[in-house]
């Protein structure tokens, strides 16, 4: 859980610049790569990636305008990337005009219960990381880059 406005930006700016990385070394031809049919596409993660911040920041009760995240999956990776970097620094630049410290703590309805603000800007992150890492996988599987984010990757070596 987050207690300082700056530690999540810090935190943030990591976390998006990790994604930044995995989301440019997607491909046009490779965005309905999937590990089995019927499972999430690298398209999809991708775009869950770019549009799902705007829920999570309207959970902690921050506003991010952003009328391009309520379109269809894009056919174009560029397009992803486009606005995955648009939300992130909407998301980066909102926080820090209107979360206080104090407001991290304060309990919010989200989840099926309450949960503290804080808690839930962690969560935004997890849950980012979490599908990232799957992204990585798609990414080898394509044979696509797999940039090293959180450390070196075999093509890194």
């Amino acid at each position: 859980m987050y207690r300082t406005v700056k530690d999540f930006v810090n935190d943030w700016d990591h976390a998006a610049n990790g994604t930044i990385a995995v989301l440019e070394s997607l491909t046009d031809d490779k965005l309905d790569q999937a590990i089995v049919e019927g499972h999430s596409t690298l398209g999809w993660l991708g775009w869950h990636l770019a549009t799902s911040p705007v829920f999570f920041s309207g959970l902690v009760g921050v506003e991010i305008d952003t009328p391009e995240t309520q379109n269809a999956t894009p056919e174009k990776a560029s397009e992803i990337v486009e606005v995955y970097k648009k939300v992130t620094t909407a998301v980066k630049d909102q926080v820090e005009q209107t979360v206080t410290d104090k407001m991290l703590e304060e309990e919010v309805n989200a989840m099926g219960g309450t949960v503290a603000r804080g808690a839930l800007l962690r969560t935004l992150i997890d849950h980012q990381t979490h599908h990232r890492g799957q992204m990585t996988v798609l990414l080898r599987q394509a044979a696509l880059r797999v940039p090293g984010v959180m450390g070196p990757t075999k093509e890194g070596r």
